[in-house]
């Protein structure tokens, strides 16, 4: 992606639960302009908490940053409410409770539109959203609720779009979906990346899809991370194959403390 400055920097990051139990470990990574970030691992390896540490959505959990920092263009985003994060150009796209079920699909977007952004941009956001998830204007009337689970990733996707946003923070976005429909909504995120120059930080199970789009990618483990690198190095690796391409020729499976040694 050449040497494009870098938006994000993630030093040495600690984040504990209830103030005792390490969720996070001493994390660091960075991610430039216009660049897609994939982190991988399984359920409660940490891949939540960093996207919940970098947003400001933490505290409701009980998780607080006991040591590092987190810089979002030069500045510290520690300390910051919510809100105040998203202002900045920093929207998560969450895992959980991603739309408002009893609204309408305009609705929810109608909640996401920012007060300070003129009626000609908010015009142009929604025709942006529209190409890239043309159902959504055919079901602009529709509770959300009786939405599918592709269709409503693509209006949470949508609503973070209205947000204006430099960096998308996406949580688990294949979770629960069919192979085709990922397929789509990786290729999408993947043109956003260029059409709108966002960059992309993609916490993710399925490292196939994942790696498919990204420029770089992590494996977090037990809250470290055990491995990094660029996607091809990554899915070359055997114990990443071992692991989460479910590609092995060996009859004894390894702990996942094995991918820190290889």
């Amino acid at each position: 992606m050449g040497s494009q400055e870098i938006s994000l920097k993630v030093s040495n990051l600690d984040v504990v639960y209830n103030r005792l139990i390490v969720a996070l470990h001493n994390i660091s990574f960075a991610v430039k302009e216009k660049e897609i970030i994939s982190i991988l691992g399984r359920n409660g390896a940490g891949k939540t908490t960093t996207l919940r540490a970098i947003s400001g959505f933490f505290k409701s959990e009980g998780l607080s940053i006991k040591n590092g920092e987190i810089f979002w263009c030069g500045k510290s985003l520690k300390g910051r409410m919510p809100f105040e994060i998203v202002r900045s150009g920093v929207v998560l796209v969450p895992e959980r409770e991603k739309i408002f079920e009893t609204l309408t699909v305009q609705e929810n977007m109608q909640c996401s539109v920012s007060n300070k952004i003129t009626s000609t941009r908010r015009d142009q956001i929604y025709s942006e959203i529209f190409s890239y998830f043309p159902i959504l204007k055919d079901r602009q009337k529709q509770i959300a609720g009786y939405l599918s689970g592709g269709e409503r990733q693509m209006l949470s996707i949508g609503k973070a779009l209205l947000c204006s946003p430099r960096l998308l923070l996406i949580d688990e976005l294949s979770l629960g979906l069919a192979p085709l429909i990922i397929t789509s909504l990786m290729e999408i995120l993947s043109k956003m990346r260029c059409d709108l120059d966002i960059s992309i930080l993609l916490v993710e199970q399925n490292a196939v899809a994942a790696l498919g789009i990204a420029d770089y990618g992590l494996v977090l483990e037990n809250g470290v991370i055990v491995i990094e690198g660029k996607p091809d190095f990554l899915i070359s690796n055997p114990m990443i194959r071992e692991f989460y391409l479910g590609a092995t020729d060996k009859t004894e499976r390894r702990s996942y403390r094995d991918l820190r040694k290889g």
